[in-house]
């Protein structure tokens, strides 16, 4: 009976593999050498576009190159390549094409009634990402809202036949259409999204000035995706955060307190990746999570080593930060995986970053030196203050709580004592009481 249940057991285990196996997709990859974009570039793109594909549960069977002067308005990559790709995309069985591009609603119908199957576009894949991996209240809402503002131009009526009909004289005919009707639920969709991700960003707003209060300095960790940010706050401060090798596995901020080896306090936040080209959509969703990179004293900023082209990544990373705001604060580079990484391209960074440090946050190689860079950099935007406030001042001893470490306080005869820590740019209205 035993060899029997353990017999059906293997039996049930090998259909899910096989029917885990049967559902992912085979893709064929198609990238446009246009507007000035190089071969390598492309192929860069294609590399990324590949993972992003796995990621989202498709394998790519092919990939092509399209070379044109500008997008073709139509078809994207012109009509004779899509026949010319919808013919190899038959022979290989492809499931779906994934164009590394943008495609409007218009190039994206045309294409699928060349291929005969779905065609979707890099933000679509991104976007099914994000959507696979959103788990926490606020990001499901994010990348729900991202989805329904991508979907809303590429939405379809479904003819006249089910459209709404008045009873009265004068107002027979079509009515609304099916179109419309589904436009208007998409539309309020989007505005209680919209009012959830507001209260959502006020509330996140309200725990970071509760942050601030404690007058502890603040650190964002930023950087591509797959970079390692989740890694290293592991390693730094045992976040338990998930680390898996996928794009875009962690998509919420955490937020964990690091001791540094001059014993201040410091609290250290993880953001969501950044990709080339991230999506317009996705950076106006997550623009509240990402207020982490903004509101900040300094930025961590992660780089992979081990990337095909880890100088575009660093790019990317500050094209994304920029249109966030996230621009002008104190930056330390943090060259990782470095012990996956060849010498030459490790070395060529950290020439190419004089103040980069190099680390792994699998094997722990670098943290002493980065512990130390964040101690330094931390310094020199706070001042160590030994107040004396006269009594009857209660509303600067109160302005110092919010805005400043307080070490110790005592009461003496001629006012309260205190030993601070607090950023420079906070510490005018109390330099005239230091002893």
């Amino acid at each position: 009976m035993a060899d029997q249940r353990a017999s059906r057991n293997r039996r049930r285990l090998t259909a899910t593999v096989t029917d885990l196996a049967v559902r992912r997709q085979r893709a064929l990859l198609v990238a446009l050498v246009a507007d000035g974009r190089s071969a390598t570039e492309a192929e860069h793109s294609l590399d990324e576009l590949e993972r992003l594909a796995a990621t989202a549960g498709s394998d790519a069977v092919a990939r092509e190159t399209q070379v044109r002067g500008r997008p073709d308005p139509g078809t994207y990559i012109g009509r004779g390549k899509a026949a010319e790709l919808a013919a190899l995309g038959r022979q290989l069985d492809v499931d779906v094409v994934v164009v590394d591009g943008e495609l409007t609603p218009v190039q994206q119908r045309n294409l699928q009634e060349v291929f005969g199957c779905d065609v979707v576009d890099r933000v679509a894949v991104i976007l099914d990402i994000f959507a696979q991996h959103a788990t926490s209240k606020e990001g499901m809402a994010q990348v729900e809202l991202a989805l329904h503002r991508h979907r809303l131009p590429r939405l379809r009526g479904r003819g006249l036949q089910l459209s709404q009909q008045a009873g009265r004289i004068g107002t027979r005919g079509p009515g609304e259409t099916q179109l419309e009707s589904d436009r208007r639920r998409v539309l309020r969709r989007i505005s209680v999204l919209q009012e959830q991700i507001e209260a959502l960003r006020v509330d996140r707003g309200t725990r970071r000035k509760a942050r601030r209060r404690s007058g502890l300095p603040t650190a964002a960790l930023v950087g591509y995706t797959n970079a390692g940010k989740s890694s290293l706050l592991n390693r730094l401060t045992g976040a338990g955060v998930l680390v898996e090798d996928r794009l875009f596995s962690t998509l919420d901020a955490t937020v964990r307190r690091l001791a540094l080896p001059s014993g201040r306090l410091l609290l250290l936040s993880d953001t969501v990746g950044f990709v080339r080209r991230l999506p317009h959509e996705l950076v106006e969703a997550f623009r509240s999570t990402l207020e982490e990179a903004v509101e900040t004293d300094l930025l961590v900023h992660v780089v992979d080593a081990t990337a095909p082209d880890p100088d575009g990544q660093i790019e990317a990373v500050h094209t994304t930060l920029a249109e966030v705001g996230g621009t002008g604060h104190e930056e330390i580079l943090v060259i990782n995986k470095v012990d996956a990484a060849p010498a030459p391209i490790v070395a060529r960074l950290l020439a190419l970053h004089p103040e980069a440090v190099g680390v792994s946050a699998v094997t722990g190689e670098g943290i002493d030196a980065l512990l130390a860079a964040l101690d330094e950099r931390i310094a020199r935007g706070t001042l160590s203050l030994d107040l004396l406030i006269p009594h009857g001042r209660g509303d600067l001893v109160a302005a110092l709580h919010r805005v400043a470490e307080v070490l110790t306080q005592d009461h003496e005869a001629e006012g309260v004592r205190l030993a601070a820590r607090l950023p420079a740019a906070e510490a005018a209205p109390f330099l005239a009481y230091t002893v």
